[in-house]
């Protein structure tokens, strides 16, 4: 334990090879008080890297053979610890990201949830017995672990996203070298730091905290690393994918979003406004799968951009841990700035700023900024192409469904996508039609579930989906064998 004014902080080390290692620490900082050190957490360098790479690969033969009810026993009594601990884990998670404290519960639920999942897939891994097109020949098509994969995950979804990533790795018999993001690693550290308890053998799963563009680095450029699974910016991601393609290796990326919400005349105002105010500003805006583009038709246009902006004046904006608050700080100052940037950038343009966009101040310093709502946002406009990540949204203003479409498919990105309509015919032709992997009708366009595929097209994703059982095409290898009957 570190002293840090008048409270104890704790001390969070790198795990290689079984080991907890680590003695240089940077403070991991609450962003809804800035005078709150939530802990210090150990900062990896690329040898580091390497010796976590090469303790996963010392660990491999005997993981990728072991037995599936061990497998399926640490996964399992993971996600018990997990959701056992899940106001301490949820309120870990809101003081080093800012989320609000129910946002944080049910990610860790969630997290959870992942795990239990996974804990049966383990049990589930299952191949096929074919006939041979040549008499007396037995063909088996089964299902092998990749090998040594690389995870690097970002901050926003601190204890979700990581779950569904490491999961998978170890429930089908991969070892794992993780780094989160130094923006919020706790959470990331607590499932390590659990399942390593849970009888993780040494090696099998290694944490390297640290930066990016050292730790991260190292993983991308080792041609020991069988795959690496990275959710981030699309700069980032390019660079994951240009070093898979130099190492002959699987990559799975998941990147922007610029995410696009349809509200045609015949929506259901009350429902609209709703879905609008989830997909765009909770969470602070800080999800992949927000809907900052809002595409409206002519005759319900007014009377949605009042009603969400009378709805947005509702929002309580403060410290993630207080029990009124619907919407916490941003994660960092770094995250503040681009989105005051981006608002500048709106009124710049010409875009009409609506509501919302200041900085507010509360009893603690944090990183508080008003939710804020743009109008008279044309497709081209820098905030209605870029990802802003932030409570930042804008309105589209569109004659009817078939403009709504093509605005909504007029963008390089394609994670997800939302109607709201009454309409089956539209709601029909949207899902059919609308160039996205996840498609919402009348909900919002953030919020998956655990248990089916995870992902986009075009500069969101890359490589297989996540999450469910889509997530074996990543983390398996398919081998076909041959074998003389008799």
């Amino acid at each position: 334990m570190k002293s840090t004014g008048s409270f104890d902080v704790a001390l969070h080390r790198n795990l290689i090879g079984g080991s907890w290692v680590g003695s240089t620490f940077l403070p991991n900082i609450n962003p809804s008080d800035l005078s709150q050190v939530v802990g210090e957490f150990a900062t990896a360098t690329a040898d580091d890297a390497q010796a976590a790479i090469a303790a996963a690969r010392a660990a491999f033969p005997g993981w990728s053979r072991s037995g599936i009810l061990e497998r399926s026993r640490i996964l399992r009594d993971t996600a018990q610890e997990i959701l056992r601990r899940k106001d301490e884990i949820g309120a870990l998670l809101s003081r080093e990201e800012g989320k609000t404290l129910s946002e944080g519960i049910a990610e860790t639920i969630r997290a959870a949830q992942i795990f239990e999942f996974f804990s049966g897939e383990a049990l589930r891994l299952a191949g096929e017995v074919l006939a041979s097109v040549r008499p007396g020949v037995e063909v088996q098509v089964t299902r092998e672990p990749l090998g040594v994969i690389g995870i690097i995950t970002p901050w926003n979804f601190p204890i979700a996203i990581p779950a569904w990533k490491i999961a998978p790795a170890l429930c089908y018999g991969n070892t794992v070298v993780v780094k989160p993001a130094e923006v919020a690693p706790g959470c990331t550290w607590t499932i390590v730091d659990i399942l390593h308890r849970n009888g993780l053998p040494p090696g099998v799963l290694n944490l390297v905290m640290g930066k990016g563009s050292m730790v991260g680095q190292a993983l991308l450029d080792s041609p020991d690393v069988d795959g690496v699974t990275f959710t981030g910016s699309v700069g980032t991601g390019r660079r994951v994918a240009e070093a898979g393609a130099r190492h002959m290796r699987r990559s799975q990326i998941e990147m922007g979003g610029k995410n696009p919400l349809v509200v045609l005349d015949d929506a259901d105002l009350g429902v609209a406004v709703e879905v609008a105010l989830n997909g765009s500003f909770y969470s602070t805006g800080q999800r992949c799968t927000a809907s900052s583009r809002l595409i409206v038709t002519d005759g319900i246009h007014d009377r949605f951009v009042a009603a969400l902006a009378d709805r947005m004046a509702t929002l309580r904006v403060g410290h993630a841990l207080e029990p009124e608050t619907q919407i916490g700080p941003v994660v960092d100052a770094g995250q503040l700035e681009q989105d005051l940037d981006y608002i500048a950038i709106g009124k710049a343009e010409g875009a009409r700023l609506v509501g919302g966009g200041d900085l507010i101040e509360r009893p603690t310093r944090g990183h508080f900024l008003a939710p804020a709502l743009f109008a008279d946002c044309a497709p081209r406009m820098r905030i209605m192409r870029e990802e802003i990540f932030g409570p930042v949204a804008g309105v589209i203003r569109v004659r009817d469904y078939d403009e709504a479409l093509a605005v909504a498919n007029g963008t390089e990105f394609g994670l997800s996508a939302g109607i709201c309509t009454t309409s089956l015919k539209h709601a029909a032709h949207f899902r059919r039609n609308t160039e996205a992997g996840m498609v919402m009708v009348n909900l919002p366009t953030a919020g998956v579930d655990f248990h089916v595929p995870f992902g986009g097209r075009k500069a969101s994703s890359f490589g297989p989906r996540e999450q469910g059982r889509y997530a074996a095409e990543f983390f398996t290898t398919v081998k076909t064998s041959y074998q003389a009957a008799g």
